[in-house]
């Protein structure tokens, strides 16, 4: 990753790891993509290549993430759908031209039109957003528990009970902030 940003953290589900791309919304926010170059490098990573972005195409980014965000929340606590949500998720999605093609591999690969890759990529994570929203893929959103992050995510666990977003994140710091609280009890009662 590019020195002075925040690494990505990256997911299995497209359209939940964009959301991530905003960290920590109820504490101190951390902003993953603060420039249109780290959408850029945002897009390779995850498959959607493109050789460059403009600022007014990284405020439709941001705007379709905070979407997807406020929808799938929604989704997760089983509240309505906020309409205004869904009206940007839709115009993405239906902007997007993008095409999935077979590799020799037999991997699916994402063909973007050369003159709006951009929104093709936007395009195919508002796709994905409606197909895990509108409950068509095996798992459920859910909320993180950690009360700083409250990011929606997408638990294919088995059970389906997962609390984090990401276990090397948020799980391990909630579990190190409860060891931390265990130990003071501790050192407490024995004094």
């Amino acid at each position: 990753m590019r020195a002075g940003f925040p690494d990505f953290r990256l997911g299995n589900v497209l359209a939940t790891s964009f959301t991530g791309t905003l960290s920590e919304r109820h504490g101190d926010a951390v902003e993953r993509i603060p420039t249109p170059q780290r959408l850029v490098d945002w897009l390779a990573v995850n498959g959607l290549a493109v050789d460059a972005c403009t600022p007014a195409q990284l405020d439709l980014a941001r705007e379709l993430r905070e979407s997807i965000h406020a929808a799938a929340t929604a989704a997760a606590t089983q509240d309505a759908l906020p309409a205004s949500a869904v009206q940007v998720i839709n115009d993405r999605s239906a902007q997007g031209r993008a095409a999935a093609v077979l590799t020799p591999e037999g991997k699916r690969r994402w063909r973007l039109n050369p003159s709006s890759p951009v929104e093709d990529a936007l395009g195919v994570i508002a796709a994905d957003a409606v197909s895990i929203i509108a409950g068509e893929r095996d798992g459920k959103l859910a909320l993180c528990a950690s009360p700083t992050c409250q990011a929606a995510f997408f638990d294919t666990s088995q059970s389906r009970t997962r609390r984090w977003c990401d276990m090397n994140t948020c799980g391990n710091r909630q579990k190190k902030a409860r060891f931390n609280a265990n130990q003071r009890k501790t050192t407490r009662s024995a004094e």
